[in-house]
């Protein structure tokens, strides 16, 4: 019986282990990289990051080949639209005339990914971190902001930088152009920073001083590509 009782648990090893196989073929492993379950710069709407790509996700366009949501409340855009825009005003209108290209537009959730972007690319751009900024900035944006930091490591300069928080963001202006979608997003936020010269010396800023910043940033996605992401095209500063 022994050696019956012996096979028997060969059998049963080798199926358990076939039937991990196959349960990990189908689930797929675990990276540390997976992307958290969306509540919402989203959907996302860029800006949480997407795993190593660094790319803030904002709601995506619904296409032909897009699974069948589970059954929940829908609610309906114009009512999206209200909560953060006032009936018949111009970001209304705007975000009324992206809606009817990319059904999936939630301007509420965007505004969620913009706060997220905002803070991961003010972050980079004090760090210098060009990897990080180039999947979230437009291509004239980013070259702007890359001949920055190339003068200021030029210069030997470095900043101290934290980022505290945002006090307010809202959208300002939306529109569809010529086949692309643009909101424009008005942060209210606190900062800390300081640049320090070659030798270390402050020559601009406070370390130890927490400032209000406003910034008034664009955002623009072409309504008929394939990448869902909006990448920042535009920044103003507002003193």
């Amino acid at each position: 019986m022994s050696g019956f009782t012996d096979v028997t648990s060969i059998v049963f090893l080798v199926i358990a282990v076939v039937v991990f196989l196959r349960l990990r073929s189908v689930l797929g492993r675990r990276t540390g990289n997976e992307r958290p379950p969306y509540d919402p710069y989203t959907r996302r709407d860029g800006l949480p990051a997407r795993g190593g790509d660094k790319v803030v996700d904002m709601p995506r366009r619904v296409t032909a080949a897009a699974p069948a949501a589970p059954a929940v409340a829908v609610i309906p855009m114009a009512q999206k639209i209200g909560a953060v825009a006032a009936e018949g005003s111009a970001v209304s209108d705007g975000l009324k005339a992206i809606a009817a290209d990319d059904p999936a537009l939630d301007p509420t959730a965007f505004v969620g990914g913009a706060k997220v972007a905002y803070e991961m690319i003010v972050t980079a751009f004090a760090e210098g971190d060009r990897k990080t900024l180039k999947p979230l900035l437009g291509r004239e944006v980013y070259d702007g902001f890359v001949s920055a930091i190339a003068d200021r490591e030029q210069r030997g300069e470095t900043i101290e930088f934290k980022f505290v928080g945002i006090d307010k963001a809202e959208i300002t202006a939306a529109a569809l152009k010529s086949g692309t979608a643009q909101i424009t997003v008005r942060f209210l936020s606190k900062l800390v920073s300081a640049t320090h010269d070659k030798t270390g010396k402050v020559i601009d800023g406070d370390p130890n001083h927490v400032g209000d910043v406003t910034d008034v940033w664009t955002f623009a996605r072409e309504a008929a590509s394939r990448d869902p992401n909006w990448k920042l095209v535009a920044t103003e500063s507002v003193e």
